[in-house]
């Protein structure tokens, strides 16, 4: 009888998929929200340019072409810096990097309130990009720290819809900054929508470096169970990483594949520019004067554009297919773009076509990162995927120079605008007619 009641009492175990579905959720919920918070910030301060645009570049005697020449130099700066922070990440840790690039982020925009000539204003520019340009790379390697790949696609993705959140705030906020406070302490509205949007990251960088943890091993927020879980899954995966070659980066620049996959990627900056950067320009010359109605406005397309950038998702992930995605989502991009210049006096279509051409960048943004990985050989993308990145840069320092250029030698921004809607033609044709479709590899 005994032996009986021995049996029946038995320890109640967790179903081991239940148990890291719970290890994750935890580890989600302690590091997401935050990170997703400070890349809204990097994108707010990033951004915001389009809207001091409608003021500042009369005080300070800046043209069109100098404009647009002082937003491509943030990528500039970007591209320098970008490789070099993420080794430092490596070797110090994300608590003392982010420290260092949100301060000095959060200041160089603050300080921008004070530039006065374009010279100033080219430099603070350079130095906001070198200063975020580790910010993006960081967190994601970051990610690797404590997902293992099966579950970073997911994680990176919740993580890229802060471009969209930004997107929503930036407008409103900065077009009520602009209304409610120019002439307030004898500072301009831009003055203030820099020193207000610009400090908040400072403050985050300080908060990162108390709240975040470096790696598993160091949380004292979890267990010393969920630490070994943690710690095993990504040595598991580390292994199964070593059985790959990882070949010099001069074999992915032997392959055309390469680089049609580069000039994919370089035609979203050109896409994004006109959503990210003259919008607030544009929506001002249709009629509307109030800042605060532009940034209202401005709002519209990041939520039309949230919303088809989940439905693109979706749906690709659903039929596995992504390149005719791509392709659709250029044409998009270009088909809202181009009919801009005769839209310049009807605010309805206007925004019809803001939305349209916001609906097809970020559908770009999100469905390119999923064919690199699936399509580059594995003795390639380690370096590949890289140097894609760090050369599709090229498109955010072109792109603004090409629209300012041609706003001020032509009178008009149509000629610009014609230009990013073939650009973006151009990169999904790349890949529709360069990568075949039997050869990514997904399942």
């Amino acid at each position: 009888m005994q032996a009986s009641r021995t049996t029946l009492i038995e320890p109640i175990t967790i179903e081991p998929h239940a148990q890291a579905r719970a290890i994750y959720r935890k580890v989600t919920w302690r590091l997401l929200p935050f990170l997703f918070v400070c890349y809204v910030f990097a994108y707010l301060d990033r951004a915001n340019i389009g809207f001091a645009h409608l003021q500042f570049s009369r005080d300070i005697g800046m043209s069109e072409a100098a404009f647009g020449l002082g937003v491509g130099l943030f990528y500039a700066g970007y591209m320098l810096f970008e490789v070099p922070s993420n080794l430092w990440l490596q070797r110090v840790g994300v608590r003392r990097t982010l420290l260092r690039i949100m301060v000095l982020w959060g200041l160089v925009s603050t300080g921008t309130a004070f530039v006065q000539t374009p010279t100033q204003f080219y430099i603070a520019r350079v130095l906001l990009g070198a200063a975020e340009a580790g910010f993006f790379p960081g967190v994601i390697l970051y990610f690797t720290y404590w997902f293992p790949s099966a579950r970073r696609a997911r994680i990176t993705s919740i993580f890229m819809t802060a471009i969209c959140v930004s997107g929503i705030i930036s407008g409103p906020l900065s077009g009520l900054i602009l209304h409610s406070l120019s002439g307030v302490g004898d500072l301009k509205g831009w003055q203030w929508m820099f020193i207000i949007e610009g400090l908040p990251s400072a403050v985050a960088g300080l908060f990162a470096y108390v709240y975040l943890t470096d790696r598993p091993e160091d949380a004292t927020w979890l267990s010393s169970a969920e630490k070994e879980f943690l710690i095993g899954e990504l040595k598991r995966e580390a292994l199964a990483k070593t059985e790959r070659a990882q070949a010099s980066i001069w074999v992915a620049l032997r392959e055309p594949k390469f680089w049609a996959l580069t000039f994919a990627y370089f035609s979203v900056p050109w896409a994004s520019i006109v959503v990210h950067i003259w919008a607030p320009s544009v929506i001002q010359k249709s009629g509307v004067t109030n800042f605060w109605h532009i940034g209202l406005l401005s709002a519209i397309p990041y939520i039309t554009g949230a919303i088809a950038m989940y439905l693109f998702g979706r749906s690709s992930d659903r039929m596995l297919e992504r390149r005719w995605h791509f392709m659709v989502s250029a044409l998009l991009a270009a088909l809202g773009v181009v009919f801009l210049p005769y839209a310049a006096n009807n605010l309805v279509l206007l925004m019809v076509l803001l939305c349209v051409a916001t609906a097809g960048y970020l559908g770009m943004l999100s469905l390119f990162w999923t064919i690199p990985p699936a399509y580059l050989s594995s003795t390639v993308a380690a370096s590949g995927i890289g140097l894609i990145s760090s050369l599709g840069q090229f498109g955010g320092i072109s792109a603004p120079t090409a629209i300012g250029f041609a706003s001020t030698h032509f009178g008009s921004n149509a000629i610009g605008l014609y230009a990013v809607a073939i650009v973006s033609v151009l990169g999904g044709l790349a890949v529709v007619l360069c990568i075949p479709a039997r050869a990514i590899n997904e399942r």
